[in-house]
């Protein structure tokens, strides 16, 4: 590890660029492009819930949602992209790479909203997975997912994707009132090798029947591969 970290220089900065997939495409967010879209993905009937965790609050009208959307546009870190559903052509999601360290190789997915025509799909598993392969394409050494320990789902969600858990750091944040203890994950480089073709094998269309049923788990092909 020394030897391969004699010559260690700080890693590029993550662009605004499009991440193209089978399912879905990341495209770094626009208020224009993607405004209507993702507002309408952020006001379904169930979006207290869905929102529940987030740092932001679901949006009451478009031209609030118009703010917000012209902030986190011009926004380095996080940097935000929007998740879109091939199927449809529409902004279904967004998500951001975040807390971005480019001295020592550090990066965080973060900030993810999902919305109900790709949550717990296929498309949302690769929006996942194209930024863990666009992060250490870039050579970062350490990605990171960090939640809300009260959030089970994001932490089986985590666990799924096959990041690590490290522990939990209590007291961490004050969020919308109420007290964050935060669970960490992470992968790191030399897990990658192997997680991208866990990755690559599961979102591989044969790996679904016709029904759009999956015929392996994720898990359970990353189990095959260790």
């Amino acid at each position: 590890m020394v030897d391969e970290l004699a010559n260690w220089q700080a890693r590029p900065r993550p662009q605004r660029t499009i991440l193209e997939g089978r399912y879905i495409r990341l495209e770094p967010l626009s208020a224009v492009s993607h405004g209507d879209d993702l507002y309408e993905a952020s006001t379904v009937a169930d979006v207290d819930q869905r929102f529940r965790y987030l740092f932001d609050l679901p949006p009451h009208s478009r031209a609030e949602f118009q703010a917000w959307l012209e902030k986190v546009e011009a926004s380095e870190d996080p940097l935000f992209f929007a998740v879109i559903d091939k199927k449809t052509g529409k902004a279904a999601g967004r998500q951001t790479l975040m807390r971005i360290d480019p001295a020592f190789g550090v990066i965080e997915i973060g900030n993810i909203y999902w919305g109900p025509g790709i949550a717990r799909t296929p498309a949302a598993t690769e929006a996942q997975y194209l930024f863990t392969k666009y992060v250490f394409a870039l050579g970062y050494r350490r990605y990171e997912w960090k939640c809300n320990n009260d959030n089970a789902p994001s932490k089986r969600a985590a666990e799924r994707f096959g990041f690590s858990f490290e522990g939990i750091f209590r007291q961490h944040m004050v969020v919308k009132g109420e007290n964050r203890d935060t669970a960490w994950y992470s992968i790191i480089d030399k897990e990658w090798p192997r997680l991208n073709r866990a990755y690559e094998e599961w979102l591989n269309p044969a790996n679904f029947d016709a029904g759009g049923q999956q015929r392996r788990r994720l898990e359970e092909i990353r189990a095959a591969l260790n």
